[in-house]
């Protein structure tokens, strides 16, 4: 295995194996953020009994990892176009790795909670380097192969989080109880910082000549905050007042930001990106789908485990169905669809889950109460395999024209779009939900799969203003 180091800036040359072998390292990297993320949900009781604290004080304890995740993804992805993404990757992931040691060896729930937040930090950090080094180490007739088992990791990722934490609960390794959820990164961490260092191109694409916007980080972030707080904390608390004043000053703070760019020589965000059909039409199209995605998951585990009773594990299990979907309708339209159908991939994938979705919609108003795992096997595996269609053909169309240079802030955007989208899907009809609870908890479920459907019907339409193929360009 070996790296070129005299190649230009903008380009990489790899032997496909090494290539295969980078994949591997960021997908052991999203694996572990994407189970951290929901890992530690089910583990609260437990870490409240162990630790103390009150209902605010565990909330930040599962929000905190989510929170500054989200805050640091943008200027993470320029960095890496300024430092270099392998010499952020390695530290993303070193610093994740002694965060989750001390997130397990945490004495209080203080400590717990700067550990999570440093943990989410260095997350953000490394997710976006490993995006963008999968764009430029992979020739472009490879690259969709390679993008193809991201979909899959996802749904699995979403699905095993709580089957993990419920396992290893009950295993109570060495008497470590919730500890053992975060003390499990760490030898995946040591695995995958090895093999990163090994096989990571010195060189990714990155732009020397340029330099950060400290004003545009500042305000960025800031006004990243003053939204994904009150996402987290307004539901919880019934959305006081000061939740939609600092929503309100976010909207100030961002619009400012973007008068900022306009004006600096050095953007925190490259423009040319947003000179780009695909990826201007595909911001919103992900904003949409990952707010329905979001929503869906809480939902259905919102009225599996409130309305009928079921244990997470239970709850865990049942949507297995949904994961397999979409593993299956992934490898499918990598290896084949999306290539063939190009935009009609996405107009299949998102018809196919408002198909499930109103499936699901139909087996509560028909069995209510009355409901059993496999009279929801079918539903779960058509919206699971509707959603599978949509993950690959959907990152190929709003990055396969971005240039390695534009690549790492394009892919730190997307991130923290997804996650942005998916906090508001929860805030807002996770809302929803609870407010038609007190009628009826199958009655709540329905009218928000509907709701879900309705949003999906949205996306399906702004689909149509992408270009019929996406482009494969570096």
């Amino acid at each position: 295995m070996t790296t070129d180091l005299r190649i230009p800036a903008a380009t990489t040359v790899l032997p496909l194996r090494t290539a295969w072998l980078v994949l591997v390292v960021v997908v052991l990297a999203d694996v572990m953020d994407l189970l951290d993320s929901s890992i530690a949900n089910l583990a609260g009781p437990s870490i409240r009994a162990d630790l103390g604290g009150g209902q605010v004080t565990l909330q930040w304890v599962l929000s905190a990892y989510t929170a500054a995740f989200a805050l640091g993804l943008v200027t993470s992805g320029r960095l890496g176009d300024l430092l270099g993404r392998r010499r952020l990757f390695l530290l993303g992931m070193t610093g994740f790795t002694l965060t989750s040691l001390a997130c397990g060896l945490a004495p209080n729930v203080v400590f717990l909670i700067v550990a999570r937040t440093l943990q989410g930090l260095f997350g953000s950090v490394m997710i976006p380097q490993g995006l963008a080094l999968v764009k430029v180490v992979f020739p472009p007739r490879h690259l969709r192969k390679a993008l193809m088992p991201m979909g899959p990791i996802m749904g699995v990722a979403t699905v095993a989080g709580p089957i993990l934490a419920g396992w290893l609960l009950h295993l109570d390794l060495f008497g470590s109880q919730w500890r053992s959820i975060f003390l499990i990164n760490v030898p995946f961490g040591v695995v995958a910082g090895v093999l990163a260092w090994r096989v990571l191109p010195r060189r990714g694409g990155e732009d020397r000549t340029a330099r950060l916007d400290l004003t545009g980080v500042g305000l960025l972030t800031a006004a990243s905050a003053l939204l994904i707080i009150p996402l987290i904390q307004g539901r919880e608390l019934g959305w006081p007042a000061w939740t939609y004043a600092m929503m309100g000053a976010s909207v100030v703070l961002l619009a400012l930001f973007v008068m900022s760019e306009r004006r600096t020589a050095h953007p925190v965000i490259a423009p040319s990106l947003f000179r780009k059909r695909s990826f201007v039409v595909g911001l919103p199209i992900v904003a949409g789908f990952y707010a329905a995605q979001g929503a869906f998951v809480l939902v259905l585990n919102l009225v599996l485990q409130l309305g009928l009773g079921w244990t997470p594990l239970q709850t865990g299990f049942t949507l297995i169905p949904w994961a397999l979907g979409t593993v299956v309708a992934v490898l499918l339209a990598g290896a084949v669809l999306a290539e063939k159908l190009g935009r009609a991939s996405l107009h299949l994938g998102l018809s196919v889950a408002v198909v499930g979705l109103l499936a699901l919609w139909w087996c509560f108003a028909h069995w209510g109460a009355e409901i059993t795992v496999w009279k929801l096997v079918p539903a779960l595996l058509v919206t699971g395999f509707g959603s599978g269609l949509v993950f690959v053909p959907l990152v190929d169309f709003i990055l396969g024209d971005a240039t390695a240079e534009e690549v790492g802030t394009g892919a730190g955007l997307l991130n923290a779009v997804q996650q942005f989208a998916g906090a508001i899907g929860v805030a807002a009809l996770g809302t929803v939900f609870l407010a038609r609870t007190g009628h009826s908890y199958f009655g709540a479920a329905e009218m928000v799969f509907a709701i879900i459907a309705g949003l999906d019907v949205l996306v399906l339409v702004l689909v149509g203003l992408l270009p019929k193929h996406a482009q494969q360009t570096h």
